[in-house]
């Protein structure tokens, strides 16, 4: 069993940047390969990035590659999206995601636990 905290969301500037954590409780996270998604209001959820078990292979949405990274820290059990270049198209709300699996990273189906969500705001 895996719990996720998000936090980090907020208000941010068009230009500006954010930073989502994600935090995970147990001893196995480096098991898992991770993955963020947001839901914007009448939208369905949507993929943005997903990262590996070790770290060095990363995926991302067409919409956010070039302004977001993800990253993870094992030793932490945490998960990060660094946001840059904010759009208000981003506004929506940010979950993570944890997953065994390796392949169909951009299927919400292929994870397994999910955070609560964190809001994120982008003003124009």
């Amino acid at each position: 069993q895996v719990q996720l905290v998000e936090s980090g969301g907020g208000l941010g500037q068009a230009g500006g940047s954010l930073r989502l954590s994600c935090a995970a409780s147990g001893r196995t996270f480096s098991s898992y390969s991770m993955g963020w998604f947001r839901q914007a209001p009448g939208k369905e959820r949507e993929f943005v990035a997903a990262i590996r078990r070790s770290g060095v292979i990363t995926y991302y949405s067409d919409s956010v590659k070039g302004r977001f990274t993800i990253s993870r820290d094992n030793a932490k059990n945490t998960v990060y999206l660094q946001m840059n270049s904010l759009k208000p198209e981003d506004t929506a709300v940010y979950y993570c995601a944890a997953r065994s699996g390796s392949s169909n990273y951009k299927f919400r189906s292929t994870y397994d636990y999910w955070g609560q969500g964190t809001q994120v705001t982008v003003s124009s």
